[in-house]
């Protein structure tokens, strides 16, 4: 078992102190918006062999400082590392990638790509000899990308589309609002209306998305109008949540297409303890809190506005998945071994939940393959037949497939709860 050094991403998002305060050290003085604890190849975690004083075993004796990405600490024995299971269903590297994020402000609007349409368009922009730092590359690998969040404070997001019904609906109230108050209505809200009249529900979704993502003058100033309607004091009935984002948003993206594009959303707010999954083609994006992240390793998103960067919006057309969905909640399941797991309907990665009261018994560390935990309170002990490990707050940890079985522990003599997250593969173990 092998301690972790991660990379904190400093994104301007970020929040500057909840990272630092869950995991009990100093703040840096920048935003903290994610760390990634894994060994995704643009940011792998580092990990300590026990010639940097970690406890790891089964260490590559030809690095001497004792420090080793986990990338190429895995590239040297991958069955040992990931095992035999996940090497054939994966490939030699590790196939998720655990993130602790903290939104202050927006993330972009985004969608993923299935497995095939990454494939068939990293190998696109491969043979353009597109440059992967480009700004207009989109694809920079040939994996997918769905992913989970786990919310460990209040977390607000955007997630999937809602029945076009309903968006409907928020338009007719905001057209009912410039009318009561004697105001021009701007054009674009009864295009968009009439879009999402459309009987056929995918029909109409897919053309009001696509009337706002071509952005414009007239979605620039219909955002504006309505914004400044809001603003006045325009009854938001019962849509306060939705039409309040679109004024949070505007302050922060001022007339991007995103902004309207909002309203075609499922608005959510999460509680501590919930969850929920994001599949290929799901239109999402994180608002604001504290959680834990977990995905598919790979780095390939396609944006939709809420963002400065590149949006192809061919690209992006190809890749959304234009269906009414239900938000995608994802409930605990408890085994018979009073694991607390969080599995969505992906191959690549499973959540585990481990809370340890003072003295409480040890809990089985759901492993198939390889895992990462970490710990966001107190202290844990992982004992395995080769060795033992323990990990204090704010520390993490790579347990190659070898390892198991491995239970994990509250420390002798501690006063409060203990709270630890694990991730390994949902393949059969």
């Amino acid at each position: 078992m092998y301690e972790l050094e991660n990379v904190l991403r400093p994104y301007a998002w970020g929040s500057p102190t909840a990272i630092a305060q869950l995991l009990g050290r100093p703040a840096s003085g920048g935003p903290e918006a994610e760390l990634w604890v894994g060994a995704h190849p643009d940011s792998p975690s580092v990990a300590l062999t026990p010639a940097a004083g970690g406890a790891g075993r089964h260490a590559p004796e030809t690095h001497d400082d004792g420090r080793l990405a986990l990338d190429t600490l895995i590239a040297e024995d991958p069955e040992h590392s990931l095992g035999s299971a996940s090497v054939a269903a994966f490939g030699p590297r590790l196939p998720f990638l655990l993130k602790v994020l903290a939104a202050e402000a927006p993330l972009s609007l985004q969608v993923h790509p299935t497995l095939a349409q990454a494939r068939e368009g990293f190998a696109r922009e491969e043979a353009a000899g597109v440059d992967p730092a480009a700004p207009e590359r989109n694809y920079k690998d040939a994996f997918h990308k769905p992913e989970m969040i786990f919310a460990l404070t209040p977390f607000e997001a955007l997630c999937g589309f809602r029945p076009a019904a309903e968006s409907r609906a928020v338009f007719l109230h905001v057209a009912a609002c410039f009318d009561l108050a004697g105001l021009e209505l701007p054009p674009l809200v009864p295009m968009l209306l009439a879009d999402l009249a459309q009987p056929d529900e995918p029909a109409a979704l897919r053309s009001a998305f696509e009337r706002l993502i071509a952005g414009g003058e007239d979605v620039s100033q219909a955002t504006a109008m309505i914004v400044a309607a809001l603003v006045s004091g325009a009854p938001m009935g019962s849509h306060v949540a939705e039409l309040t984002t679109v004024v949070n948003l505007n302050h922060d993206y001022p007339g991007d297409p995103g902004v309207l594009i909002s309203l075609l959303l499922n608005r959510i707010s999460l509680a501590p303890g919930e969850a929920v999954y994001l599949p290929a083609g799901n239109v999402h994006a994180y608002l604001r809190g504290l959680g834990i992240e977990v995905m598919a390793s790979s780095d390939n998103v396609l944006r939709g506005g809420l963002t400065p960067k590149f949006v192809d919006v061919p690209e992006l057309l190809r890749t959304v998945a234009f269906e009414a969905v239900a938000v995608p909640m994802l409930p605990a399941e408890t085994t018979m071994l009073g694991q607390e797991l969080y599995r969505p309907p992906f191959r690549e990665f499973q959540l585990q939940r481990i809370e340890l009261a003072p003295g409480a018994e040890p809990v089985p560390l759901a492993q198939s393959g390889a895992a990462v935990v970490i710990v966001t309170a107190g202290s844990v002990r992982l004992d395995s037949p080769k060795g033992e490990l323990r990990l204090e707050r704010g520390a993490s940890a790579f347990l190659p497939a070898a390892e198991a079985p491995v239970n994990v522990h509250a420390v002798s003599g501690a006063t409060g709860p203990a709270l630890a997250f694990a991730v390994t593969t949902a393949l059969e173990a």
